[in-house]
């Protein structure tokens, strides 16, 4: 069955009876400044492929790449005539953790740039990983895993995932660390990772109430200012670990998310409708084409075997009536609204678009 025949809503709601439901820690609404991953990118080799790596003489970066490596291992082959296709350039990346240090081990991502047909059975030379800063700050290599593969034959081929996309799992070690002494600051900033004016004013809330101080203040809608009070002197992780616990109702803004790709329609709970009429009708026009073949008489001298085109042509229309959708309802009442109509996911779309337009839809839509 496919995405496009299925209607598929989702109803996103919080408990209002019980308070543990509804609220979170401020550790899953916000992020502390300075702890945060760094992306790192490399550009290696993988050796070691069964006849699917590049082509050697339609990707010169593949070719320029393995005769530099074999000329810093003392072999020169400028001159010589490559052919092979054991060999891909691929594109490395990695998430370098907050204060990782040197030693640590991390995933790896390899991707090839050439026209390699798989990377399965490939091994990555040692490759530089960079920061945005052009400074190295860890070495990949390893076997690739590949979860894809592709096969091949005469008049035939299957293909199952990406195999030109694998993983190196602990595929690389950090050499240099990203000095961050948190534990001296005097203060942090929480950055919420949804900002609204609402939350971060509870989240302060919640942390001078816990602290006992007017320690906390909000800064803008995406961020709380937390100083250290006298009790948590030179001790910034303490505190952290304090807040970080502290559950607050995070506040959001009534929005309709919309897929128009696969068909889904995600509704948060505080979505309301003023009061609109919707009517939803379908047009099918159906053409068949059924020729027939007309033959000549036996022994007949002047007919011939001609094809007659016959086409059958229909309009079916579904005739529908204007539903009244009442003001101030709430999202159930509105889904119900439009399940009752059994329209299809695209015309659903349509339908939450115009009820926009039309000024009735309190929520902000937003289409993916």
């Amino acid at each position: 069955m496919s995405l496009k025949s299925v209607s598929v809503i989702f109803i996103v709601t919080f408990a209002a009876t019980t308070a543990a439901f509804a609220d979170s820690r401020i550790k899953d609404l916000a992020d502390v400044e300075g702890v945060r991953e760094n992306m790192l990118i490399g550009y290696g080799l993988v050796v070691g492929l069964d006849g699917t790596g590049d082509r050697i003489r339609k990707t010169p970066f593949t070719r320029e790449s393995l005769v530099s490596m074999l000329e810093r291992m003392g072999v020169n082959i400028r001159s010589e005539t490559l052919d092979t296709d054991n060999i891909a350039a691929v594109m490395v990346t990695a998430n370098l953790p907050a204060f990782a240090t040197q030693g640590t081990r991390v995933d790896v991502s390899v991707s090839a740039m050439g026209d390699a047909e798989s990377l399965r059975g490939g091994v990555l030379l040692a490759t530089p990983l960079h920061g945005a800063d052009g400074e190295v700050y860890a070495i990949s290599q390893g076997s690739v895993a590949v979860s894809g593969f592709a096969a091949r034959g005469q008049a035939a081929s299957v293909t199952r995932g990406v195999p030109t996309n694998g993983r190196i799992a602990n595929g690389a070690v950090v050499e240099r660390e990203l000095s961050y002494d948190i534990a001296a600051r005097e203060t942090i900033k929480l950055a919420l990772r949804n900002p609204d004016f609402t939350t971060a004013r509870r989240i302060a809330e919640a942390v001078n109430k816990s602290l006992n101080a007017a320690a906390a203040n909000v800064v803008d809608p995406g961020t709380v200012r937390i100083g250290r009070p006298q009790d948590y002197a030179g001790d910034m992780v303490a505190l952290i670990t304090a807040v970080e616990g502290l559950r607050v109702k995070p506040d959001h803004a009534a929005k309709v998310v919309i897929d128009e790709a696969s068909g889904v329609i995600v509704m948060g709970d505080d979505v309301r409708v003023s009061t609109v009429a919707v009517a939803q009708g379908s047009l099918t026009v159906s053409i068949s084409e059924t020729p027939q073949v007309s033959q000549p008489s036996p022994f007949s001298e002047r007919g011939r075997t001609v094809v007659v085109p016959r086409t059958n042509a229909g309009v079916d229309e579904t005739p529908s009536q204007l539903q009244l959708v009442e003001g101030g309802v709430r999202l159930r009442d509105l889904v119900d609204g439009l399940n009752a109509l059994g329209v299809p996911p695209r015309d659903m779309i349509a339908i939450l678009q115009a009820i926009k337009a039309a000024g009735a839809l309190q929520a902000d839509i937003e289409v993916l």
